[in-house]
């Protein structure tokens, strides 16, 4: 069993910065990539970035510039620094990872529970 917890979610004015945390436990060998999701309002879940075990990342366009993703392969924990913040930026955002345990062959696709992320004035 792997579980995701997510932290770092609140209520932030335009402008401003968020960190929001994921840490990955449990029967865990390797965690391999790791990303970011978000979903607003009746609107479809959208990637937001992802992080590889290599330190390779990828970016939405709507979010270059402003949010960088990182990660602690010590800790299994994955970062999301959200910085220069629009209200289109809010969403519920969920965490994922691709997690090889130690009793299955395969690999394994994991979800956080969700945080909220709400910029309002």
């Amino acid at each position: 069993q792997v579980q995701l917890v997510e932290s770092g979610g609140g209520l932030v004015q335009p402008g401003g910065s968020l960190r929001l945390s994921c840490a990955a436990s449990g029967n865990i060998l390797t965690v391999n990539v790791m990303a970011w999701y978000r979903q607003a309002p009746e609107k479809q879940r959208e990637l937001v970035a992802t992080i590889d075990g290599g330190g390779s990342t990828n970016y939405a366009d709507s979010v270059k510039g402003r949010f960088s993703i990182s990660r602690d392969n010590v800790q299994n924990t994955v970062f999301l620094q959200m910085n220069s913040l629009k209200p289109e930026d809010t969403a519920v955002y969920y965490c994922y990872a691709d997690v090889w345990t130690w009793t299955r062959g395969g690999s394994v696709a994991y979800w956080g529970q969700g945080t909220q992320v709400t910029i309002s004035s």
